[in-house]
C-alpha cells in the first residue's frame, strides 16, 4: 500500500511534465526563427557593406542605409504612436455599461483579454504598425533624398509661378507625406472604432444612442483630421493636373484650366470649413452639422468634380477644340522637347533623288567605307565558332559596335569580349572547386572590321586569338567582370601557393594550360571566418566555409555584371540597357550610359520606358529590357565605366546642366566624377545611348510637329518601321516590334566629313510603307555636334521606298532569287540570312544596304558567313560579292568604296559560266510548273517538274555554284530596269534572319 501511496501522484506529476514540453518547446520554436530571420537580414545588410566598401562606394551604402532606418523610425514610431495612443484614449474612456448588449455571449471575452493582457496587446499593435508604416516608408528613400537636396531648374512655371523643381522634386514628396498621413488617421481610425466597440462605446445596433460622448468626441477629431487632409489632397492635386493624361496630350488642358483647377481650389475649401464642422462636434456633440458638411462636399465633388468639367468640355470644348485647345497644345510641344532634349532638333526638307551621276557619288566616296557589312546581330555565332577556342568560352548572341584607330584611319568596329561561361564545362568537369574557383573568368577580346569581309565571307579580324594578336595595341585581357560571369568566383592566394584559376587553355607556343591567380584590386576578403560564414550564408553554399581552396587572402567576387555594378555603385541611375565592351589605356572597361528620369516634369508628354525603348534585339541575349514605368524626362547624365579585371566603378558626369544629376550629386557626394576627369583615350569611344535614343525617335514620331493646329490634326504623324526581317525569322506577324536603331558612319547633308551617328528611319502613320524622313544623331562624344538631331524630311509627293518595301524588292528579285536559290534549296543543308537593312543619305538621294549571309541548318560548328552585299537606290536593286560590286551595278558607273585586299572576293562564278545561271534558271521554271501542277491536284505532273528541278540544280552544282560558295549574279541592268530572268518562284522556303 506504501507504494500504492507514493505511486498515485507520480502520473499527475509525469502528465504535467509532458504537458509543458510544448508550452517549452514553442518559446523556443518562435525564437529560432526570429534569430534566423534577424541573422538573414543581418547577413544581407553587412554584405552588401562589405561589397560597397570594395568598389570605394562605402558611402552610397552609408546614406541609403540612414535614410531608410530614419524614415523606417520616424513614420513607423508616428504610426504606432497614433495608433496605440487612440486605443488608450478609447480604453480609458469607455463607458461603465455598454450602450447595447454584446452581438454574441462570448464578445465580452475579447474584452477581458484585452484588459487582463492590455501590455501584450498594445505591444504587438504598435510592433505591427511599426514594421507597417517603417517598411512602406523606408521604401520611398529616393523621394526624400531628391527633396532634401533639390536643385533648382532655373525655368519657372507660369501657370503657377513655381520653379520646374517643385512639381519634380517637391511634389512627389508632399504626395507621399499625404499619403502616410492618410494611413496614420485611418488606422487609428480603426483602431479606436474597434477599441470603442468592444467596450460598448459604440455600438450601432444601439436604438438611442450609438456611440458615448467619448467616442463622439475621438471620432470627431479623427475624421476631422481625414477631411482636412482630402482638403489638401485637393490643393495638391492642382498641381498635379500639370502631368495628368487627357484624352490629347499630358498637361493641364483647356477643360482642365477653367474647370477642373477651380473646382480644385473650391473643394479645398470646402473641405476645410467640413472638418471645422467635425472639430466642432468635439463641443456641440451632434452629428448634424457634420453630416450636412459631409453631404455638401459629396455633392459639391460630382458637381464641381465632375458635371461642370463634362459640360464645359461638351459645350464649349468639343465644337471648337483645336482653338480651346491650342495653346495647351503649344505648351505640351515646347514641355516635351525641352523636357526629352528634342529642342535643337533640325528638321530639312530633302528632294531624294533616284538617279545619282558620277559627280554626285565621287563627293560622297569617304562615306561609303563606312558602310558597316558585319551585322553584330547575326555575327555573334561566326565569332564563337572561329575565336571560341574553348566550349567554356562564349561571346553574346548581339555584339557591339564601336570605332578603333587602325593605322592612320578610324573604322566602324564589331567588338566582343571572351567570357567563360561554366555551364558549357562537359558534365564530368562541373564539381564546386572547377566551378568556383578555377574557371572564374574570361580571356580577351574579339574585334572585326565593320565594312570588310574575307575571301571566304568570314570577317576581316582586327583582334583575334587566344592569347590574344592583333591591332589594338597591349591591354590586360583578364575578363573578371562581364555580361556572362559565373554568380560567384573564389580568387586569389598567398604568395608562392601554387595557381589555380585557368588562365588560358594552352601557353601563347602551345603546351599545358597556363594558370593564374588574381591580384586585382576587386573583391570582398573572405579570409576570415565570420566572411566566410556570412557568405555560405548568402549563396547558401556550405563549400564557401568548408573548402580548402578558400585561404587567408582570397576574395570572393560576386554581383558582377556591368550593368548590376551601376545599378548598386548609383541607385538613382537608370542604366541603358546594352553595356559595350572598350580598350582604354591598357585595360578593358564595360561603358554603360546612365539616365536621371522624371515622371513629373510639367506639361511634358509621358511615355512607357519599356515600350518605347522595346525593338527586335530587345530582351534578346545580353540586351536587358527597361522597367516598365512612365516617365516624361530623361537625360543621359553619366558615363559609367566597370573595369573588367577588378570589377572597380567609375561614374563620370555627361551632362553637367542637369538639375535631376546635381541633385543626387549633393545627396551622394563625392561618387560622380567632374566631366574634365574623362581620359581622351576614353572619350573616344563614347557614344549617343541607344535606349534614350529610341525614346527621343519614339517622341519625334508626333513631335517633329510644332504647329499646334498641324499637331491637333494627326495629319503629319509617323511611325518607326517594323523590322522587316523578324517576318523571316520566323516570328509572329501581327507582333509589331520596331526595327532597332544602327551606328554608322555617315555625311549628313550639312556635314563636311562622315561621322559615325545613331540613325533610324520614319515611316506614314498608315498602312503605307513608303519612306516619311531619315534621322541621325551625332554619336561622336568628341564632336561638337554632338547628340544633335538632324531629320531629312521627304515631300510627300516623293514615293521613296521603306524599309518593308526594299526588302519586300529584295524577297522577290528575279535575279537574287536565282542566285540564293543554290543556298536555300533543300539538298544544300543551307539557309540564306539577312542582316540588318541599313538606310544612309547617298548621292542625292536614300541608299538601303542589305548583308545576305549563309548559314547551315543542321550540324555542329554552324556559322553565318557573308555571301552578298544587296543595295538599292531608287527603284533599282542590285547585289554583289562586295559592296562595291553591288553599288557599281545599281549606279551603272564605277564606284570605289575603298574595300581593303581582306574584303576583296574573286569574280563571281556565274558570271564567268552560263552553264550555271542557264541551269539555275531551268530550275526556277521547273518549280513553278511544279507549284501549278500541285494547285491542280496532278500529282504526277508536279513529281515530273521536281525531278527536272533537281537535274538542274545537279548541273549547277556540278558547274561550279555550291552551297558553300554561292554564285553571284546581277540582279538589275545597268541602268537600274528589272533583269531579264523570267518570273519564278525559288525552290525553297523563304530565307530568314536572325531569331537570336
Amino acid at each position: 500500500m506504501s507504494d500504492g501511496v507514493y505511486d498515485m501522484p507520480e502520473e499527475p506529476r509525469r502528465t504535467r511534465r509532458t504537458g509543458g514540453r510544448p508550452r517549452a518547446l514553442l518559446p523556443t520554436i518562435v525564437t529560432l526563427i526570429v534569430l534566423l530571420i534577424l541573422f538573414s537580414v543581418f547577413t544581407d545588410v553587412w554584405t552588401q557593406r562589405l561589397w560597397y566598401r570594395s568598389v570605394d562606394l562605402g558611402s552610397v551604402f552609408s546614406t541609403v542605409l540612414g535614410t531608410r532606418v530614419l524614415l523606417f523610425l520616424i513614420v513607423g514610431l508616428l504610426m504606432a504612436a497614433a495608433v496605440v495612443a487612440n486605443v488608450i484614449v478609447a480604453y480609458r474612456t469607455r463607458p461603465r455599461v455598454a450602450l447595447a448588449p454584446s452581438p454574441s455571449p462570448g464578445f465580452e471575452r475579447y474584452g477581458e483579454l484585452l484588459q487582463q493582457r492590455g501590455k501584450i496587446v498594445i505591444g504587438v499593435v504598435a510592433t505591427l504598425m511599426l514594421v507597417f508604416g517603417g517598411s512602406a516608408a523606408s521604401g520611398e528613400w529616393k523621394v526624400f533624398l531628391a527633396w532634401r537636396n533639390r536643385t533648382p531648374f532655373g525655368v519657372t512655371d507660369k501657370h503657377f509661378n513655381k520653379d520646374i523643381a517643385f512639381f519634380v522634386f517637391d511634389y512627389p514628396w508632399l504626395r507621399v507625406l499625404l499619403g502616410f498621413g492618410y494611413s496614420i488617421v485611418l488606422l487609428s481610425l480603426v483602431a479606436a472604432i474597434i477599441t470603442h466597440y468592444l467596450y460598448g462605446g459604440f455600438r450601432p445596433s444601439a436604438k438611442g444612442q450609438k456611440a458615448s460622448g467619448a467616442a463622439q468626441v475621438q471620432f470627431s477629431v479623427l475624421l476631422g483630421l481625414l477631411v482636412l487632409l482630402k482638403a489638401f489632397s485637393y490643393w495638391l492635386d492642382r498641381f498635379g493636373l500639370t502631368t495628368s493624361d487627357s484624352r490629347l496630350f499630358t498637361g493641364i488642358s483647356y477643360t482642365g484650366d477653367n474647370a477642373v483647377l477651380p473646382s480644385k481650389e473650391i473643394l479645398a475649401v470646402i473641405a476645410v470649413l467640413c472638418a471645422c464642422l467635425f472639430f466642432a462636434n468635439v463641443v456641440r456633440r451632434t452629428w448634424l452639422l457634420p453630416g450636412v458638411g459631409t453631404v455638401v462636399l459629396i455633392l459639391s465633388a460630382i458637381l464641381l468634380g465632375a458635371l461642370w468639367p463634362a459640360a464645359l468640355q461638351q459645350l464649349r470644348v468639343r465644337p471648337s477644340e483645336p482653338v480651346r485647345e491650342g495653346p495647351y497644345i503649344t505648351k505640351n510641344i515646347e514641355a516635351t522637347r525641352q523636357a526629352y532634349g528634342l529642342e535643337g532638333t533640325e528638321v530639312t526638307n530633302y528632294q531624294a533623288k533616284t538617279t545619282a551621276t558620277p559627280s554626285e557619288l565621287l563627293q560622297d566616296t569617304e562615306v561609303l567605307p563606312g558602310i558597316r557589312l558585319i551585322d553584330p546581330s547575326v555575327v555573334g555565332p561566326t565569332f564563337e565558332q572561329l575565336q571560341q577556342v574553348r566550349g567554356y568560352y562564349s561571346f553574346p548572341t548581339d555584339l557591339d559596335v564601336d570605332r578603333y584607330k587602325v593605322g592612320d584611319k578610324i573604322n566602324d568596329t564589331v567588338i566582343a569580349v571572351r567570357e567563360v561561361q561554366v555551364d558549357r564545362l562537359p558534365a564530368g568537369q562541373r564539381n564546386w572547386n572547377n566551378d568556383h574557383t578555377v574557371y572564374t573568368h574570361g580571356y580577351g577580346v574579339v574585334a572585326a572590321n565593320g565594312n570588310q569581309r574575307a575571301t571566304d565571307g568570314t570577317p576581316v579580324w582586327t583582334e583575334k586569338d587566344l592569347p590574344p594578336t592583333g591591332q589594338l595595341g597591349d591591354y590586360e585581357p583578364r575578363i573578371y567582370f562581364g555580361e556572362q560571369s559565373p554568380d560567384y568566383s573564389i580568387v586569389g592566394a598567398p604568395k608562392g601557393n601554387q595557381p589555380v584559376e585557368l588562365d588560358t587553355p594552352e601557353g601563347r607556343t602551345g603546351g599545358d594550360p597556363t594558370l593564374n591567380t588574381y591580384e586585382g584590386k576587386g573583391g570582398v576578403q573572405v579570409g576570415s571566418f565570420a566572411n566566410r560564414l556570412l557568405y555560405a550564408t548568402k549563396f547558401r553554399d556550405a563549400n564557401i566555409l568548408l573548402s580548402s581552396r578558400v585561404n587567408a587572402d582570397s576574395k570572393i567576387l560576386y554581383d558582377r555584371s556591368p550593368r548590376e555594378r551601376v545599378e548598386k555603385a548609383a541607385p538613382w541611375l537608370t542604366p541603358d540597357g546594352d553595356p559595350y565592351p572598350a580598350i582604354v589605356d591598357g585595360q578593358v572597361v564595360w561603358i554603360v550610359d546612365g539616365y536621371t528620369t522624371s515622371d513629373n516634369y510639367p506639361y511634358s508628354e509621358k511615355v512607357a520606358l519599356d515600350e518605347s525603348t522595346r525593338d527586335t534585339t530587345t530582351g534578346r541575349g545580353t540586351i536587358a529590357q527597361q522597367p516598365s514605368e512612365k516617365i516624361n524626362y530623361i537625360r543621359n547624365s553619366v558615363k559609367a565605366v566597370v573595369n573588367a579585371y577588378d570589377g572597380s566603378v567609375e561614374l563620370y558626369a555627361w551632362d553637367e546642366s542637369d538639375p535631376v544629376l546635381k541633385t543626387w550629386m549633393k545627396a551622394f557626394p563625392g561618387t560622380v566624377k567632374p566631366r574634365s576627369d574623362i581620359s581622351p583615350a576614353l572619350m573616344s569611344h563614347l557614344r549617343y545611348p541607344e535606349d534614350m535614343f529610341k525614346v527621343q525617335r519614339d517622341l519625334l514620331a508626333k513631335y517633329h510637329v510644332t504647329d499646334s493646329g498641324t499637331w491637333y490634326q494627326n495629319s503629319d504623324l509617323w511611325r518607326v518601321p517594323d523590322d522587316p526581317t523578324q517576318s523571316a525569322a520566323g516570328s509572329d506577324a501581327s507582333a509589331h516590334v520596331s526595327q532597332p536603331p544602327f551606328y554608322l558612319s555617315l555625311r549628313m547633308p550639312d556635314q563636311t566629313e562622315p561621322r559615325f551617328s545613331l540613325t533610324s528611319v520614319y515611316v506614314p502613320n498608315a498602312e503605307r510603307e513608303n519612306l516619311t524622313a531619315f534621322m541621325a544623331v551625332d554619336s561622336e562624344a568628341t564632336s561638337p555636334d554632338y547628340g544633335k538631331f538632324r531629320i531629312l524630311r521627304l515631300p510627300a509627293n516623293l514615293q521613296i521606298p521603306g524599309p518593308g518595301q526594299v526588302y519586300n524588292k529584295f524577297q522577290t528579285d528575279e535575279g537574287i532569287r536565282t542566285a540564293l536559290l543554290p543556298i536555300n534549296q533543300p539538298s544544300s543543308g543551307a539557309r540564306a540570312q539577312y542582316g540588318n537593312l541599313l538606310t544612309l543619305p547617298l548621292g542625292g538621294g536614300l541608299l538601303y544596304v542589305q548583308p545576305v549571309y549563309s548559314v547551315r541548318t543542321s550540324g555542329p560548328g554552324s556559322y553565318p558567313v557573308l555571301r552578298y552585299v544587296l543595295v538599292s537606290f531608287g527603284d533599282g536593286v542590285a547585289y554583289g560579292g562586295t559592296l562595291q560590286e553591288a553599288l557599281t551595278k545599281v549606279f551603272n558607273t564605277s564606284v570605289n568604296t575603298g574595300e581593303q585586299p581582306g574584303g576583296t572576293t574573286k569574280p563571281p562564278v556565274n558570271q564567268q559560266n552560263p552553264t550555271v545561271r542557264q541551269a539555275l534558271i531551268e530550275a526556277q521554271a521547273a518549280y513553278s510548273a511544279a507549284q501549278d501542277a500541285l494547285k491542280r491536284q496532278d500529282l504526277a505532273a508536279y513529281q515530273a517538274n521536281v525531278n527536272k528541278m533537281k537535274a538542274a540544280l545537279d548541273r549547277a552544282l556540278a558547274a561550279g555554284a555550291t552551297a558553300t560558295n554561292p554564285t553571284t549574279t546581277p540582279t538589275t541592268k545597268p541602268s537600274g530596269t528589272p533583269s531579264s530572268a523570267p518570273p519564278s518562284t525559288p525552290p525553297s522556303s523563304p530565307p530568314t534572319s536572325p531569331t537570336g
